[in-house]
């Protein structure tokens, strides 16, 4: 297990997020993965990167925080003030993502306070995400489990944990003699798709399927389709989802209109929102609906300004790895990764063409893609959803049939 864990963390290090020696290194994760945080760093040094700052979270203390604590004590707290990514920012810090899930830890959570919580963590790391948005910096979001975490998902095994760390590293190849070289032929398949989508240059996407989605959105002029390979302004190139199975871009926030029907349930905040549809009018949701966690969803909507309209879509087959496990894993990198989804909040200055060097002001003035402090993520995708993209001369091209690309896109 050792040995997998340092080839995992010598993948994020060297493959995903290119660090360069000296460079600084921001991880944050949470506190029950101290032992893999000490292993990541025994590799960093290695590399010859000194300066690590240790984003650490607990996520009980979190809750007991939020039991206990009025929003302004709260506010005083490392876990939402986020001003120190802000400094790393500027630093040139790689920003290493270690994501770990608790479903439904915060249920008996007063939805307001979470809410306020989170606007106030987006708040104090507005620095961050501009350089990020302007592709200045390397991130790379990546997940290593816990116990409650595993428990929830294989409640039948004797040693839950183990089994999900083997379940990543099948997933990310890591027990391949070169899993570089498969992510990297990965990627290159990815943007092959990205490139022959960007040729049509599609006016239209919609969206139908059984279970009630029936959806549509414009694409902007210039529009690109990009894959989970980030190029930075520096010309290096990092993998800021691992594992990645998408294609996506931003489309025209305000022309949104009709259904969707989620596929998989969504962990946001350590709560469950399942079973849930999201309408949509001229771009902006109207309506909201949810089996579980519907407060927490309609929160989620209005936590700023524009979050109530998207900022992007993402293609992905359902015939791939992840899907293929039949695991839902109530983690938003995974399940993302298994199914079309739809984000709600911020576009990616990447999905415009020269995007990077404009302003978020102009890219939403001019070609309408969206302006937003958030970004979540929920999955649409199932085994009978269709996909078809409009052309600006009226023609109808099937993108996906019944879930998986057509043979003109696979």
């Amino acid at each position: 297990m050792k040995e997998l864990q340092e080839k995992y963390a010598k993948v994020l290090l060297e493959s995903c997020l290119k660090m360069d020696k000296n460079q600084p290194l921001f991880i944050t994760y949470n506190s029950e993965r101290e032992d893999f945080v000490q292993l990541l760093s025994e590799v960093a040094k290695t590399l010859g990167i000194t300066d690590i700052y240790y984003d650490r979270q607990d996520p009980y203390k979190k809750h007991e925080a939020l039991q206990e604590l009025e929003v302004d004590e709260l506010k005083k707290l490392p876990y939402w003030n986020k001003s120190i990514w802000n400094e790393y920012a500027k630093k040139n810090a790689a920003f290493l993502m270690l994501s770990s899930e608790n479903p439904g830890l915060m249920k008996d959570i007063d939805q307001n306070k979470i809410t306020e919580m989170a606007k106030y963590s987006l708040e104090t790391r507005k620095e961050f995400d501009n350089l990020r948005d302007k592709q200045e910096l390397a991130w790379c979001i990546a997940c290593v489990p816990t116990k409650d975490w595993a428990k929830v998902l294989y409640p039948k095994e004797s040693n839950p944990t183990d089994k999900l760390w083997d379940i990543i590293f099948d997933i990310c190849k890591i027990k391949e003699d070169n899993p570089v070289e498969i992510w990297n032929n990965k990627i290159k398949k990815l943007n092959e798709r990205a490139n022959k989508l960007n040729s049509y240059q599609f006016k239209t996407l919609k969206y139908k399927s059984s279970n009630g989605t029936n959806f549509q959105v414009d694409l902007p002029k210039n529009h690109l389709w990009a894959s989970g390979r980030s190029v930075l302004k520096n010309n290096k190139e990092v993998l800021v989802n691992y594992p990645t199975e998408e294609v996506f871009t931003s489309p025209d926030c305000l022309s949104a209109n009709g259904v969707l029907y989620s596929s998989k349930p969504l962990s946001y905040q350590d709560v469950l929102i399942d079973n849930f549809s999201i309408s949509f009018k001229d771009g902006k949701v109207v309506d909201c609906k949810a089996e579980k966690g519907e407060e927490t969803l309609k929160n989620m909507i209005s936590i700023c300004e524009n979050s109530n309209m998207i900022g992007e879509v993402a293609l992905v087959p359902y015939d791939s790895p992840i899907s293929n496990t039949n695991q839902i894993f109530l983690e938003t990198l995974f399940d993302e990764n298994a199914a079309c989804h739809v984000a709600l909040g911020d576009s990616f200055t990447e999905c415009i063409e020269n995007g990077i060097n404009r302003t978020k002001d102009e890219l939403f003035n001019v070609y309408h893609l969206n302006k937003c402090d958030s970004h979540v993520d929920f999955m649409v995708g199932n085994k009978d959803l269709n996909i078809t993209g409009i052309t600006h001369d009226n023609k109808e091209i099937p993108i996906l049939v019944n879930g998986n690309f057509t043979e003109e896109f696979n």
